[in-house]
């Protein structure tokens, strides 16, 4: 038996992990995978795979190429959620901001520095027409952590899925104010470069398995009831957000690649361009 960790964010997209291991689809390949949901999110799961404290990431497509372009010694090996994110953009219930020309010059809650949270921050920026270098940042860590800095208001915003929000939404918590999606698949599985290199077999019978499983997820019966359960969310959302998302079992095409580049460069978020082998598993 070989045990692999991997670490994900506690939300819908990570079902199919899930339901694999509590299957024993894993097991039954002798394959011990351990999984640790990081609700910090993409800076988290970053730090995690430079320490070693993970071995596999599903992650943030931007954060994670953001973070090798840094240093870190892991590679993407393929797609998992080809669709876009849908990064809901909100304030505190009862907050003056009304429009998402309200927010220009103010204060953006984020998970951490290199986060989802704050690299979308500056796409949304840029899609509005703002000076992306009057950008402030306030860090909160969780969720739990948005809605206390913007019920106080030593935040003014917070960037995050939007599905997983709503239903602090609908609590009359958080408002809504507006949508953005990220210009690229969200989701990717990045592994470390000591694990491809020492169980490249290993690593190709865990992404066959997790394949197999989202590409029939959808059909899973009562799929959306499963999904409403765990995740505390209304079934309309769930059925909308199931219609939303597709899962991928490919990898990255370097045209794509060079487009996510091209895109992250020019929003100052990478200060330069890597080959598409030092990032990619080819």
């Amino acid at each position: 038996m070989t045990t692999i960790k991997i670490a994900g964010v506690p939300e819908h997209f990570n079902l199919p992990w899930h339901l694999s291991i509590e299957n024993g689809e894993f097991q039954a390949n002798e394959i011990d995978l351990q999984w640790t949901d990081v609700p910090e999110g993409t800076g988290k799961l970053c730090q995690m795979l430079r320490n070693g404290d993970t071995d596999i990431a599903v992650i943030l497509t931007e954060g994670i190429i953001k973070d090798i372009v840094a240093g870190n010694q892991s590679k993407i090996v393929q797609i998992y959620v080809e669709s876009p994110l849908i990064w809901g953009i909100h304030v505190a219930a009862n907050s003056k901001f009304k429009t998402l020309s309200d927010l220009e010059n103010t204060k953006v809650a984020i998970s951490r520095l290199g986060s989802g949270s704050q690299l979308m921050a500056y796409v949304n920026a840029n899609n509005q027409g703002w000076k992306t270098e009057n950008l402030q940042f306030e860090i909160i860590n969780t969720i739990d952590g948005a809605v206390e800095a913007l019920t106080k208001g030593t935040a003014d915003y917070f960037m995050w899925e939007r599905f997983m929000t709503k239903p602090l939404v609908d609590k009359g918590i958080f408002r809504k104010i507006g949508d953005c999606p990220t210009p690229w698949p969200c989701f990717v599985i990045a592994v470390r470069n000591e694990i491809l290199k020492k169980q490249p077999k290993i690593v190709s019978k865990i992404l066959e398995i997790i394949n197999a499983k989202t590409s029939n997820f959808k059909e899973i019966s009562n799929i959306d009831g499963i999904l409403e359960n765990k995740y505390h969310q209304k079934v309309e959302d769930i059925q909308e957000w199931l219609s939303l998302t597709k899962w991928s079992q490919k990898q990255l095409s370097e045209v794509e690649f060079n487009s996510i580049q091209d895109q992250l460069l020019a929003l100052k978020i990478i200060e330069k361009k890597e080959r598409y082998p030092k990032i990619i598993a080819i």
